[in-house]
């Protein structure tokens, strides 16, 4: 369901916006240009924003619930590679050779998204320059935490490897992620990263809810990647 920025009165966009770190630091006539420019899509459960290979590019700003950040294995295989929380921002642009999406983005769960285009991008860019370098910083983000995970999956062993993940997804909070999708993210059996999981929550380092792992103490699980 698509709606137009002056049709939300429930929802303060820009508020949920600058929760995210990117959108925040943008110059303020900026963040208003992107705002004017951008579609609010409200989503439903597995429904997709778009899908590995599409042609259309631009940025999505996560402003309610989560999406599901997947790659395909092979013609017949989806793998969960990351979950993007609400604030967070990521795309990509073909402008200057990039090329079509390179995975797809589906909601975790009901999540509402503000989406600017490539085509948006351009208008925006004509009067504010800075605004691909912007991206520019976003996509470089992207390439940093992909490389790290990266180098956690080969070498961390698999506790590690799980506090990783849940430092990424919920800092010191909570990280709204099932176990089963913690363990496909992980490369682990759900019986292995249940076991695990339930060794960090007798040492004191997070507790268990339903789709929700706290964060109680980040120092534990940092020690465990250091």
């Amino acid at each position: 369901m698509e709606c137009h920025l002056g049709y939300i009165h429930a929802m303060d966009v820009e508020a949920l916006a600058l929760r995210g770190i990117w959108f925040a630091h943008l110059p303020a006539s900026l963040r208003a240009a992107l705002l004017r420019a951008g579609r609010v899509v409200r989503l439903g459960a597995g429904q997709w924003v778009y899908g590995e290979g599409d042609e259309e590019t631009g940025v999505v700003l996560v402003l309610d619930g989560a999406l599901r950040i997947e790659a395909s294995l092979g013609s017949e295989r989806d793998v969960l590679v990351n979950l993007a929380p609400a604030g967070s921002a990521f795309g990509q642009s073909r402008r200057g050779g990039g090329g079509p999406r390179i995975a797809t983005a589906r909601a975790a769960r009901r999540a509402t998204v503000l989406l600017i285009a490539d085509s948006a991008l351009e208008r925006i860019a004509a009067d504010h320059p800075l605004l691909w370098r912007a991206v520019s910083e976003l996509v470089y983000g992207q390439l940093d935490a992909m490389v790290h995970l990266a180098a956690q999956l080969i070498g961390l062993p698999p506790r590690g490897r799980i506090a990783a993940r849940l430092l990424a997804l919920g800092g010191a909070g909570a990280a709204a992620v099932s176990q089963a999708d913690l363990a496909e993210m992980c490369g682990l059996s759900r019986k292995a990263t249940n076991a695990h999981l339930a060794a960090l929550e007798r040492g004191g380092a997070i507790g268990r809810g339903y789709g929700r792992i706290t964060i109680v103490a980040p120092a534990i699980l940092r020690r465990l990647v250091e």
